[in-house]
C-alpha cells in the first residue's frame, strides 16, 4: 500500500437493474477487479457455472450473495427463472468462471435472450486467457483471431488448420493437455515453422510459457500431455509472393480509377511490393508495353 493513500472501498452507489457479465479470475484470485466486487456485492442473484469455484471467490472477499448454478445441465430451467428476475428489475450477475469471452459457457444464451428482450446487459471486464496469452506471446497483435478448440480428430484438425493457414493474423487456440502434442504436430505439418507460444496455467502457480517454431514445440517432451489449461498462439503466415500476372491484374483495375502514382501506391501496399517497381510497371502498361 502507498503510504498516505487509504485502501479503496466498494462503491455503495445503487446498482442499476440488468444483467452483468462479470469476468472473474482465471487462476489468481487477486485478478478480480474492484468494479466486479461492487457488482457481486450488490447483485440480487449471482449465476455461476460452478458454484464451488464462485463460492471460494465470494468467500475470499467476504461477500455473501444468492448464488445459483447455471450450466448446461440446468440451463433449460434456470434460463426462464433468470429472465423473469431481469424482467422484474432485478440485478443479475453472470459469472464467467474461466474469464471472458463466454467460451464453452452456457451463459451466452442468457446474454442473447436478455438482449433480444430489450433488457440491459452490462460488461464487467477482467481476466481473459486470450488477452493474457497475447500480451506475453511477443507475436503481432494488430490482427489476431481467436478460433477456440481445434477438432479432436487429426484429419478434421488438419482441415481446420488448412482453412486458417492463409490468414495473416496471429491465431489463438485453446487445447486440452491430453491432445496438445497431437495438435502441435498437426500445426507443424500445416503451418510449417511459424513462431508459436504455448501458455500453460496462465496466472496460476505453475504458469509456464514455451516459445519456438512449431516443429520444435511439437517435438518437446515437456509438451507431451501436460496438465492444466493450455493456450496456443501461432504467429501469422507470410503472403505468397505476387506473380507478374497478379501485379498486372491489380494495376489494370487500379488504373481505371486512379492516376499511375496513386495506382502504384495502392497495389504496392496491397501486395507488399516496392512502390518504385510497381510505378515503373504502371507507366509501361500506360505506354502499351
Amino acid at each position: 500500500m502507498v503510504r498516505g493513500i487509504p485502501p479503496p472501498k466498494l462503491d455503495d452507489a445503487p446498482l442499476a437493474p440488468g444483467l452483468y457479465v462479470v469476468a472473474t479470475p482465471i487462476g489468481n484470485l487477486r485478478d478480480i477487479t474492484l468494479r466486479a466486487l461492487d457488482v457481486l456485492a450488490a447483485a440480487d442473484l449471482v449465476l455461476a457455472e460452478d458454484t464451488r469455484v464462485a463460492g471460494k471467490l465470494l468467500s475470499a472477499y467476504g461477500l455473501s450473495a444468492k448464488l445459483e448454478r447455471y450450466d448446461d445441465h440446468v440451463a433449460e430451467r434456470s434460463l426462464p427463472k433468470a429472465m423473469a428476475a431481469l424482467a422484474d428489475g432485478k440485478r443479475v450477475a453472470l459469472i464467467s468462471d474461466a474469464g471472458t469471452p463466454l467460451v464453452s459457457d452456457p451463459g451466452y444464451r442468457l446474454v442473447r435472450d436478455a438482449a433480444a428482450a430489450g433488457l440491459p446487459v452490462f460488461p464487467i471486464p477482467g481476466a481473459s486467457a486470450v488477452l493474457a496469452g497475447l500480451s506475453v506471446a511477443g507475436l503481432p497483435t494488430d490482427r489476431f483471431l481467436f478460433v477456440g478448440f481445434p477438432p479432436p480428430k487429426s484429419a478434421a484438425r488438419r482441415t481446420f488448420f488448412e482453412e486458417l493457414s492463409p490468414l495473416r493474423a496471429t491465431l489463438v487456440f485453446f487445447e486440452g493437455g491430453s491432445r496438445l502434442a497431437a495438435s502441435l504436430a498437426d500445426m507443424a505439418a500445416v503451418f510449417g515453422p511459424r513462431e508459436a507460444v504455448v501458455c500453460r496455467e496462465l496466472t496460476k502457480l505453475y504458469e509456464t510459457l514455451y516459445r519456438g517454431p512449431l516443429p520444435a514445440l511439437a517435438g518437446d517432451p515437456k509438451l507431451d500431455a501436460p496438465k492444466g489449461e493450455i493456450v496456443i498462439l501461432v504467429g501469422p503466415g507470410h503472403a505468397a509472393e505476387a506473380t507478374p500476372v497478379d501485379i498486372d491484374t491489380a494495376l489494370a483495375d487500379a488504373l481505371k480509377r486512379l492516376r499511375p502514382a496513386e495506382a502504384a501506391a495502392e497495389v504496392a501496399k496491397a501486395l507488399g511490393l516496392s512502390r518504385r517497381d510497381v510505378y515503373q510497371r504502371a507507366m509501361a502498361m500506360r505506354a502499351g508495353k
